[in-house]
């Protein structure tokens, strides 16, 4: 099944819900409106269709290999990068110092999805390499970076996060990996790492490994851990590639889905110890990595919003073509395609009403994080800072949640035929459970929103946010349209569910009363953003269609917000309840019980 980019629904978002020309007021993003966004859109929407969509398939049956340390990815996956790379796409949203772009996370999130749409496994490469760029950009020394970030950023190197230990999963404490300093002010690193993402690979001239470690003496526990840059291939003074650093790849993992990335066990320091290089100051490292896990995250979420929409076109083509019993109206007298049947609708709508309401909220967060970063008025950077924070555990946990569901209805849509890998539903399916697990867990993230984003200021971000929600209510009620005063009746409804759990969490004495409805309160979060972004974007498709642009689009937007008020939305104030009155009942079991 072939892919095609959603570039009228994402330039949609950029314009009227992130408001493109208002970042482009911003300094540094003065060429970044929206003309420049539909253009460099339409770029990637043609590279990511011609190029990288079509190796999905092949690399979910022929792949990444792994021979006496060396690892092969999928055939076509190393050219394809290249020109990834060549295109700029690599650099996108990265400072033209260093050689990228610095276009604004607004216009650079559409391009993630697109690529991830395309092909999951393809864009896990780039994606960490981001995160890379960015912690180097934050802590690298002035050294670090002259020798790193123009190839990082080029694509002519790739870089990845290497926290996790066989004995150290999300609990980063139990990190046994240790570095050993030398005379010439570098260390020695030794250890284990597992599920290193791109950890060795064939697609690139050097892999920047950024690695947690101890140094010899430091403090037990997270607040011991330090950051270093451990190179593949030392680099010479005058940036040529030097001799091959001791780390070494010693399997991939066999995994149920994104096959095609591979996916290391590294071992460090078997033959004298890896060079490494300490970034920022020692016993910091885990702050610093936390920049490039909240880098991560956002473009996890964006993944999940990715394989859902491939899965959402397939099935829609699937369901356009299969033929199977006649309407239940009457309409026709043979039997007729089954996206003549309501269920079937239904299914297609509930897949299509999640994706764009991940969007949107997507959209709007990316937005935030351009005027926390840009913004010439402190107050204001300082709010949207906020507003992204809160927003980062949403979109990764929401809409990675959102995947599983929607790339499960792709295959019921499918029937049995879904069942069968040649129609490559299931992989869609395989390949969205992964982005609930990892870069931390749905749970993970569920204690992020609770105790960094909710209970740390007594909720009042949160509460902010609900008087935004407001205040669009009252916008949907003063339109006063049948869908605009439907919509608002539900979404009035989401935000007092979410008021009344924010209420809950921040004056609950029992802390596991408050952790064991973490991801309900996650979930109906997330539900009350992507609808309340829905919800603006009704009122704008309404206006635009009152001036004529673009009927059947608009009208779209419009019955896909209705959709979502009524079958999603809705749910929200049972969630509160399970909440708010049926804390007891998740601990109550004894454990012997179980």
């Amino acid at each position: 099944m072939s892919y095609v980019a959603p570039l009228k629904d994402m330039l949609f978002n950029i314009k009227h819900l992130a408001q493109i020309d208002e970042i482009a007021r911003l300094p540094g993003f003065e060429d970044a409106g929206y003309d420049t966004a539909q253009a460099v859109l339409e770029e990637a929407a043609k590279f990511n269709e011609q190029v990288v969509a079509p190796l999905n398939w092949d690399g979910d049956k022929n792949p990444s290999s792994w021979k006496d340390g060396v690892v092969t990815t999928t055939p076509g996956f190393k050219e394809a990068f290249r020109q990834f790379g060549e295109g700029g796409w690599q650099g996108l949203q990265h400072p033209a110092d260093f050689g990228g772009q610095g276009l604004p996370k607004t216009i650079g999130a559409a391009c993630i999805e697109m690529v991830n749409s395309a092909n999951l496994s393809f864009a896990l490469c780039p994606l960490l390499t981001d995160g890379a760029i960015e912690a180097l950009l934050t802590a690298g020394s002035d050294e670090l970076k002259a020798t790193y970030l123009e190839k990082l950023v080029s694509g002519e190197w790739t870089g990845t996060m290497n926290l996790t230990e066989p004995q150290a999963g999300s609990d980063l404490a139990l990190v046994r990996s240790r570095a050993e300093p030398q005379p010439d002010g570098s260390y020695k690193v030794f250890g284990t790492k597992i599920f290193i993402t791109y950890g060795e690979h064939d697609m690139a001239g050097n892999i920047v490994h950024l690695v947690l470690a101890r140094v010899t003496g430091a403090p037990e526990g997270i607040k011991g851990i330090s950051l270093f840059v451990v190179p593949k291939f030392m680099v010479n003074k005058d940036g040529t590639l030097g001799a091959r650093n001791d780390v070494h790849c010693v399997s991939i993992e066999h995994k149920l889905g994104i096959k095609a990335s591979p996916t290391a066990v590294l071992q460090y320091g078997d033959h004298g110890g890896a060079v490494g290089y300490l970034v920022g100051q020692e016993n910091r490292g885990l702050e610093y990595m936390f920049i490039m896990m909240n880098a991560a995250r956002y473009a996890v979420g964006m993944q999940g919003i990715a394989v859902a929409e491939r899965a959402y076109q397939q099935a829609v083509g699937y369901a356009r073509d299969r033929v199977q019993s006649r309407p239940v109206d009457g309409s026709l007298k043979t039997s007729a395609p089954i996206i003549h049947h309501p269920d079937v609708r239904r299914m297609l709508m509930t897949m299509r009403a999640y994706i764009e309401g991940c969007r949107s909220m997507a959209s709007v967060a990316a937005a935030a994080y351009d005027a926390a970063h840009h913004h010439p008025d402190a107050e204001v950077r300082k709010e949207n800072q906020a507003f992204y924070e809160f927003m980062v555990p949403l979109v990764k946990g929401y809409s990675t949640e959102m995947s599983l569901e929607v790339t499960s209805l792709g295959v019921q849509v499918h029937g049995g035929m879904g069942f069968i890998e040649e129609t490559g539903a299931a992989q869609h399916y395989r390949d969205a459970k992964i982005l609930t697990i990892y870069e931390g867990t749905t749970a993970i993230q569920a204690n992020d929103l609770v105790g960094r984003k909710t209970l740390r200021d007594g909720g009042q971000t949160a509460k902010a946010i609900a008087r935004q929600i407001e205040t669009t209510e009252a916008e949907l009620k003063k339109n006063g349209s049948p869908d605009a005063l439907a919509v608002a009746k539900r979404l009035t409804a989401a935000r007092l569910a979410f008021i009344d759990v924010v209420e809950f969490m921040a004056t609950q004495k029992d802390p596991n009363a408050v952790y064991a409805g973490s991801v309900p309160y996650l979930m109906l979060a997330g539900n009350l953003m992507a609808g309340w972004q829905l919800a603006r974007a009704l009122l704008v498709a309404q206006a635009e269609l009152a001036r004529g642009e673009d009927a059947a689009f608009m009208q779209s937007k419009i019955t896909v917000a209705r959709f979502y008020a009524d079958h999603l939305l809705s749910k929200a104030p049972g969630v509160r309840d399970s909440i708010v009155e049926g804390a007891g009942s998740v601990t109550a079991l004894a454990l012997e019980a179980f």
